[in-house]
């Protein structure tokens, strides 16, 4: 017989909706879970347990997730909460508003257990952070998560939650769901509100779902979904739910394929290839026009980029008095100082160029469906292999190396997904990531919906599970 984490979240909230279990017992049976398992995985950094249990007792939403648990990562503000942002600095903050994408998950019955581990103010690909363990893949406790929202994925793929909200301002959630073999959202921009805060003047970050399933996460994502009063930009509203999209052949469609790195000169890994190349004979197996391309994208673009994400770290240490400064961690500290030496006016101009960058790889993108990259040029690596506190500037290389496709589409405003697709002879997770034009997340679900049916990955487990 299943136990209770081996069911979907749809499934848990049509056994809840049945009577065939309560949210009451699913929280309890994922708090014991996560007593056991969360310290060798790094998942969580602080646990909301009693308030779940109130609010297990008290659900009142109705919907297909309605009682569900889950997680809110600890770069979100949660009223009453503690929410560190990854930060030694901020151990000890506690909001007393909560961002809209929070209250979204609230207001739909699902249950958080807690926050989820981070790395300091969101910025690596991996969660090493000075107030917790770090996040592992759950496929090897000696290897990262990826980041910076590996504690959500790792708490997924875990099995001490169903499904989590992420972020992601440059692969933050397609990178642990492929470190972590589960399947990763990001969204449109503009699909999820950034309200009440509104951090990200550059338009690269937005929130979105991490699950098991395609479809778990076409679930979250209708949660998530939808502009608030005062958004500065917004996605077209689709006529009908995500995950009714994933019901929905996504008929004959044109794939562009490349492999060839964006943002940075690095090898890929054969086993990133071969996920690659496997993926691509499944969508033409499945009846699509697969076309290689040349990268839409200059590698010049990544001087803009790196230009405007200093600028977001800088948005975050600005104003910080020396001592504060030196409880940052190096990586924080070096991208904030570059980020504040940026010149409102050479801002400026970055973020216009950033645009037109993105303008210009959209119009080449414009005749296919969707494109289809590796996710990550490396299987998962282990803990500290991309993090050097001694020379920041060589860490923030090695990430890019790690991670070159993911940030094109935060560039672009795209929705992108990483599919867990691909496991290496030794059992590490290895994803293939699926881009769509923006505000096509229907496409983009009905499509990896499909890839799912024809190649689930449902039935794999990790040894901790």
């Amino acid at each position: 017989m299943a136990e209770l984490h081996d069911l979907t979240a749809l499934e848990q909230g049509a056994a809840i909706a049945a009577g065939e279990t309560s949210a009451a017992e699913l929280v309890e049976h994922y708090l014991e879970r996560a007593e056991r398992l969360n310290p060798s995985l790094g998942a969580f950094v602080t646990f909301t347990g009693e308030q779940a249990r109130q609010r297990a007792r008290s659900v009142t939403a109705v919907g297909p997730l309605a009682g569900v648990p889950t997680a809110i990562k600890d770069l979100n503000a949660t009223a009453g909460v503690r929410t560190m942002f990854g930060s030694a600095l901020l151990r000890d903050h506690v909001p007393d508003e909560s961002d809209e994408v929070v209250r979204r998950i609230e207001s739909a019955g699902l249950i958080s257990l807690g926050k989820t581990n981070t790395p300091e103010f969101g910025s690596p690909c991996y969660t090493e952070s000075a107030v917790a363990p770090p996040a592992v893949t759950p496929w090897d406790l000696t290897r990262m998560a990826g980041g910076s929202s590996g504690g959500a994925a790792a708490a997924v793929a875990g099995g001490l939650a169903a499904l989590a909200q992420g972020s992601d301002g440059g692969g933050s959630i397609r990178i642990p769901a492929s470190c972590c073999g589960i399947v990763g959202l990001k969204p449109s921009r503009g699909r999820v509100s950034g309200a009440p805060m509104y951090g990200d003047v550059t338009g690269l970050a937005t929130n979105g779902p991490l699950a098991l399933t395609v479809r778990d996460a076409a679930a979250l994502l209708d949660v998530m979904a939808g502009r608030a009063v005062g958004d500065p930009f917004w996605a077209p509203a689709e006529a009908a739910p995500f995950l009714a999209a994933c019901e929905v052949g996504p008929g004959r469609l044109k794939v562009a394929r490349f492999a060839v790195p964006v943002i940075a000169q690095t090898g890929v890994d054969p086993e990133c290839l071969a996920a690659y190349e496997a993926a691509s004979t499944l969508l033409e197996g499945l009846g699509h026009h697969v076309v290689e391309i040349d990268p839409p994208m200059p590698r010049e673009a990544v001087t803009t980029f790196e230009t405007c994400w200093a600028v977001l770290t800088g948005l975050s240490t600005a104003g910080l008095d020396e001592p504060s400064r030196r409880e940052l961690q190096p990586l924080t500290r070096w991208l904030g100082e570059r980020g504040e030496a940026v010149s409102g006016p050479a801002f400026g101009l970055a973020l216009g160029e950033l645009r037109r960058i993105a303008a210009r790889a959209l119009a080449v993108l414009a005749p296919y469906d969707v494109v289809l990259t590796p996710t990550l040029a490396q299987p998962p690596l282990p803990v500290g292999a991309l993090r050097n506190d001694d020379d920041p500037a060589a860490d923030f290389e090695a990430q890019k190396q790690f991670t070159p496709w993911t940030s094109m589409w935060n560039v672009t405003g795209s929705p992108a997904i990483s599919l867990p697709t691909h496991h290496t002879p030794d059992g590490l997770p290895v994803g293939v990531m699926l881009a769509a034009a923006p505000g096509a997340e229907g496409l983009l679900l009905s499509l990896a919906a499909q890839v799912e049916q024809a190649a689930p990955w449902r039935d794999r487990r990790p040894p901790v599970w």
